[in-house]
């Protein structure tokens, strides 16, 4: 089997993240900071270790605003929501005036969808950026914040296309009351991410696909300028007494009971990339661009990736639908990849590609020229296969 679908997820894990989730898993398995027995305190000990490591590790200024989530979906979620009923919760009733958000034609379903329901309930006023020539301008960006504009919500790289969006051109440009809120699901693990270097407020990540960690597994760090009001609420082993959550982080985001495994996993992929990032980073953006290449010496292929270093390459072809390209490559030739929309709509939309969506190849360190030698006579295969039918 050949794992073209690691924007997906991440298909190959390090044998150290799979040997240390399967030793969570062998033997007692605890509650962190839930019990006052050894063996939960010290699972909370290496969850601390773990918030201080993983913030390092991204650049941000507090490790107690490391918040473990399931995914980058709940991460997201809880960012925009949170920051939309801090600030209702923090202004003056007299002076109210309905928050702005700026976002993009180029993001996941996991930022369009909570910003358009809190657009349906009044909560914000929304603007969407289009793309010009295939990108979306850091200029465009800055011309369309708003005296009420509290937040920018952007991908550091679709997930579509693997197009990047530089925070950089933005730092210390926007005005510091407006919360710059990042999707790193494609590109954390893959190019360095540093929070306060950038300017990003608020990160939001996919512990399953460049961390390489396992399904379950998702962050949100924050600086500390950036207030954010709990949207979940229930046990978190502090302040028990009181019917509120708590009013500290991480606690008053983390309600229930924390995916110890997920997390020693992210650990671990961490400390895996600390090591590999550059040169995963190298070989993958060599893979992208020599895949791109040899489509090109298809005629009948469309290309909507450049090279880049998330492994994302995006084609269409104009003689076959996506979805029975990608069935055929799955059941003749054991390759696995994508076609669709990608839950993307906006980015579709964009590029004219939303009736039958496209086909994506992701990429990873795991991943080799053989592997694409290999699709790239597969796919002229099926190509030849149906223009004689």
């Amino acid at each position: 089997m050949i794992y073209f679908d690691n924007a997906a997820t991440d298909g190959k894990k390090p044998y150290t993240v799979l040997k240390t989730v399967q030793s969570t898993l062998n033997g007692i398995c605890a509650n962190p900071g839930r019990s006052g027995h050894k063996l939960s305190i010290q699972l909370e000990e290496n969850i601390y270790n773990a918030r201080k490591l993983i913030a390092n590790f991204f650049g941000n200024d507090s490790y107690e605003r490391t918040i473990f989530t399931k995914n980058c979906t709940e991460a997201l979620n809880i960012a925009i929501f949170g920051i939309v009923a801090n600030y209702y919760r923090h202004t003056n009733t007299t002076q109210l005036k309905t928050p702005h958000i700026i976002t993009t034609v180029a993001e996941h379903n996991s930022v369009l969808r909570p910003l358009y329901a809190l657009k349906q309930m009044h909560k914000i006023d929304l603007t969407i950026l289009p793309l010009k020539n295939e990108r979306i301008l850091p200029q465009d960006i800055l011309d369309n914040v708003q005296e009420n504009t509290i937040a920018v919500v952007f991908t550091l790289a679709s997930n579509v296309t693997g197009m990047h969006i530089d925070p950089y051109a933005l730092k210390d440009k926007l005005p510091s009351t407006i919360t710059v809120v990042c999707d790193g699901a494609q590109a954390a693990g893959h190019i360095d991410i540093n929070m306060q270097a950038m300017g990003i407020d608020c990160l939001a990540i996919a512990g399953h696909k460049g961390l390489h960690g396992i399904a379950g597994s998702g962050l949100l760090l924050f600086n500390a300028k950036t207030e954010i009001a709990p949207i979940h609420f229930g046990g978190t082993g502090s302040n028990s007494l009181q019917l509120t959550m708590p009013d500290f982080y991480p606690d008053m985001l983390e309600a229930g009971t924390l995916n110890y495994p997920a997390i020693i996993s992210m650990v671990e992929g961490i400390l895996y990339l600390k090591e590999n990032l550059h040169k995963d980073r190298i070989k993958i953006e060599e893979l992208t661009k020599i895949c791109i290449q040899k489509l090109k010496t298809i005629a009948s292929i469309k290309l909507y990736s450049a090279p880049n270093p998330f492994g994302i390459v995006a084609f269409a072809d104009t003689t076959m639908l996506a979805e029975d390209i990608c069935t055929e490559l799955s059941e003749e030739y054991a390759i696995c990849t994508r076609a669709g929309l990608h839950c993307a709509p906006l980015m579709h939309t964009a590029l004219h590609t939303e009736v039958h969506g496209l086909i994506r190849l992701s990429f990873s360190a795991s991943n080799s020229l053989e592997e694409i030698d290999y699709f790239i006579v597969a796919l002229q295969r099926i190509l030849n296969s149906a223009k004689k039918l």
